[in-house]
């Protein structure tokens, strides 16, 4: 705004200089990290562990296979192939070194920026969006992830770059495309991203007249991002001996979510029926099969185990700083540990309040709404945080004025929770719903919408 109020208007100039300017941030953050990390030295740990062991077999043609330590060599799928493959292929180019997926998350984390800024455009003024997108490319809790060989920070870059593809302005079939591509690799990275692949598509046409072009368009993106995975689930019907999509740890996941205590992972306890299955999809099979008769012997219990996990999974991320602690203690002390989680935690509750508050404080909202997100907003200041994250969904769904963008937000927050509130939690896989709190909290500022309902995107 100028001196007198009147709106200054925002070229096509400015907004490209922003996004550049959220890109060359989030990259130098992220390499700001890496370099440090290289010095101290932090080896993969956990499933990190096991995804650079498969990268680098992978990488020397040796295939997604495992080495046992008698000299058997079996076929694998119970990790996910995604991200191994992704970083064998730079593997293969620059050879096997700590770098490599380090730079290969900072520079996905960095274009994931860039498409948060021009999804952040889409919904609210250039401003805003520009502070939405450093809030992301500074996230202490995704920054902090970057030497992680983790899937987590690959997973919401490639879910904010597909959803930027899906939802923005013209070469609406090209776009559509390269959507169900990202979405395709996405779930070879985690298979949960298979969920929001048809949500996405339905946020393409939300709010829109249902016309064959666009219906085709929606339907390519789910029909592209499971054509990218048949390679990959073909090789599981041979290899495997069982068609699963991409991976075969559902059954144990399940597995795990029907015994724990405290809602997080915990040592499985193997059901006498499978203590002697080896073949490692027919073990998952086996757990599944046993998962799924405590639930419908147990129902009640189940369910109620559901709080706990969405807690392990919302209060506090912790990903980084964990992974940072665990690989190499004493580079990054207890003490390290403690202050980066507590400034990831401030960081996440206050954009959570944020976005909570954009709603509470929204004039276009009714009372009850806006009194519902005031509750929300109370929760976000206290330890069940995933009751915050429910509300703040909740809110978008009652917004007769959301934006696509503030719809897929609020499903990734609700696909979220319902996977973990089946399975298990952890902070790791909350933490795909960072940058999205992050673009909700930017709502409070809108574009005007053309007409009532999910705001269209210019075509």
């Amino acid at each position: 705004m100028r001196g007198d109020g009147r709106a200054v208007a925002i070229g096509p100039a400015l907004k490209i200089k922003d996004t550049l300017i959220s890109g060359g941030v989030a990259l130098a953050a992220r390499v700001t990290v890496i370099v440090w990390a290289l010095s101290a030295g932090f080896p993969p740990i956990g499933d990190g562990h096991y995804y650079s062991i498969f990268a680098e077999r992978l990488a020397r043609g040796q295939g997604y296979t495992w080495l046992w330590d008698d000299g058997t060599v079996t076929y694998a799928a119970h990790y996910p192939v995604g991200y191994p493959a992704i970083i064998s292929v730079f593997y293969m180019i620059f050879g096997v070194r700590a770098a490599v997926p380090m730079v290969v998350n900072a520079v996905l984390g960095a274009v994931g920026v860039v498409a948060a800024h021009r999804l952040a455009l889409m919904m609210t003024t250039p401003r805003r969006a520009l502070v939405a997108a450093l809030a992301i490319a500074l996230h202490p809790a995704i920054v902090s992830y970057t030497p992680a060989f983790m899937t987590e920070g690959a997973t919401l870059s490639l879910l904010l770059i597909a959803a930027a593809l899906a939802l923005g302005e013209g070469k609406l079939w090209l776009r559509a495309v390269c959507a169900g591509l990202v979405m395709g690799l996405a779930t070879l990275v985690r298979p949960q991203c298979l969920l929001l692949t048809p949500l996405l598509a339905l946020c393409t046409i939300a709010g829109t007249p249902r016309k064959w072009p666009d219906l085709a368009r929606a339907g390519s993106i789910v029909a592209l991002s499971i054509i990218t995975c048949l390679p990959w689930t073909s090789r599981n019907c041979d290899k495997m001996k069982r068609c699963s999509l991409v991976s075969v740890n559902g059954g144990w996941n399940l597995a795990i979510g029907t015994q724990t205590k405290s809602g997080a992972w915990e040592e499985h306890v193997v059901p006498e029926s499978c203590k002697t299955v080896w073949d490692e999809a027919g073990k998952d099979a086996c757990f599944e099969r046993e998962a799924k008769a405590a639930i419908l012997a147990h129902p009640i219990a189940w369910i109620a185990r559901a709080p706990s996990k969405l807690d392990s999974t919302f209060d506090y991320f912790g990903a980084g700083p964990w992974y940072l602690h665990a690989s190499n203690s004493e580079a990054f002390s207890d003490r390290s540990k403690a202050v980066v989680g507590t400034l990831e935690t401030i960081v996440s509750r206050a954009l959570l309040l944020a976005a909570l508050l954009s709603f509470a404080l929204s004039k276009g909202m009714s009372r009850n709404r806006r009194i519902l997100a005031s509750i929300g907003a109370a929760f976000s200041l206290s330890p069940p945080a995933w009751i915050a994250y429910g509300i703040l969904a909740v809110c978008v769904g009652l917004d007769r004025e959301r934006h696509r963008v503030h719809a897929y937000a609020a499903l990734v927050i609700a696909a979220t929770m319902a996977t973990h509130a089946a399975f298990f939690g952890a902070g790791r896989y909350g933490l795909v719903v960072a940058p999205f709190v992050a673009l909700l909290a930017a709502a409070s500022e809108r574009k005007p919408s053309r007409k009532p309902g999910i705001a269209s995107a210019s075509r």
